[in-house]
């Protein structure tokens, strides 16, 4: 089942009696364990029959005996498991998950990595519950995400806004998520989002960011692209040297696949083979003219001739100005 299945399950009172939530994206995890501690149970119900446990402070054993025990005035009890890749033997749950207590729900939240597939626990709670594997966004998945959550708070973003900050959050939805709520907080309902109430609440500039660095590179424009770095060189620990030269891999990677696109006709299927909204696509058509496919290549070893510089690899002095400075020239001519 997906998140979006499961949660309207929920909201359903549908229950099973085994939730195993896993994965690399802690975000889902914590929304469904999250929602059922909140709201399977009333707050009368939660005293006697609401669990919360901790891997690194409890045993299979353990969490067996409180699994089976029954509720107290109410029709069921929830076991909520966390940080449960610290639990030793996680394996032997198996016994408990191939016949659980149908009054019992029980829910293993097991982040930043998955619980074995082969093995028999994972085959068992599938028969009797859910196995949910929340996985990391792809780079290219995190802008739509980002419109549809807010969309889903009954506000608007701008397309640059939403790669503003997909840009300098990355994938991590909680960390998205606790941004996007600190900004809503503060603006009426309804706002339209754009690059100034970014600027002005989560202190990310709307002028001098990797977003505008890249736009002024597919234009060549090399004066906006001097003050950028210029920028970047006096401000480090907004933008470190490692995230824009990530950043700009990942965009003349885009650029490189726009050039071997045979049939260019069809825009939406372009933007869909590059792994970008159609609306930026005019951005990289600009900087399919003036970069050809073999700069492109060459700019790809000046990208990674600086990272290595960065690391102290062929530098002896030069600063992270220094270098942002000789790295645009080398892409620029």
């Amino acid at each position: 089942m997906t998140f979006e299945e499961i949660i309207k399950d929920l909201k359903k009172k549908i229950y099973k009696p085994v939730y195993v939530l896993m994965g690399d994206e802690a975000y889902y995890i914590d929304e469904i364990s999250n929602y059922i501690i909140n709201n399977t149970l009333t707050e009368e119900e939660k005293s006697f029959n609401q669990s919360i446990l901790y891997g690194k402070d409890v045993t299979v054993n353990q969490i067996d005996h409180v699994a089976r025990r029954y509720p107290m005035m109410a029709n069921q009890q929830v076991v909520v498991v966390k940080e449960a890749q610290n639990l030793k033997n996680i394996e032997d749950l198996v016994h408990y998950c191939s016949k659980p207590l149908a009054s019992t729900i029980l829910v293993i939240c097991h982040k930043y990595k998955t619980i074995d597939k082969r093995k028999r626990l994972l085959k068992e709670v599938e028969k009797n519950g859910i196995v949910f594997e929340s996985k990391k966004l792809y780079e290219n998945q995190v802008p739509k995400w980002i419109h549809n959550y807010i969309a889903s708070k009954n506000y608007t973003i701008t397309p640059e806004a939403e790669m503003l900050l997909a840009e300098y959050l990355g994938n991590d939805l909680s960390k998205i998520v606790n941004e996007i709520d600190k900004l809503i907080i503060s603006i009426p309902a309804g706002t339209t989002i754009d690059g100034a109430l970014i600027e002005n609440n989560i202190g990310i500039s709307k002028e001098y960011n990797i977003f505008e660095l890249q736009k002024a590179l597919s234009q060549k424009d090399i004066l906006k692209v001097n003050r950028i770095i210029k920028y970047f060189g006096e401000n480090q620990k907004e933008n470190p040297f490692v995230v824009t030269i990530s950043s700009l891999f990942s965009y003349f990677n885009k650029l490189l696949i726009y050039h071997f696109i045979q049939d260019k006709s069809n825009r939406n299927s372009v933007a869909s083979q590059m792994g970008v909204a159609p609306y930026f696509l005019q951005d990289y058509e600009t900087a399919a003219r003036k970069y050809s496919a073999k700069k492109v290549v060459d700019t790809f070893a000046v990208l990674r001739e600086y990272d290595l510089k960065s690391k102290g690899i062929d530098n002896v002095s030069a600063d992270v100005s220094d270098l942002l400075k000789e790295m645009m020239f080398k892409i620029l001519h």
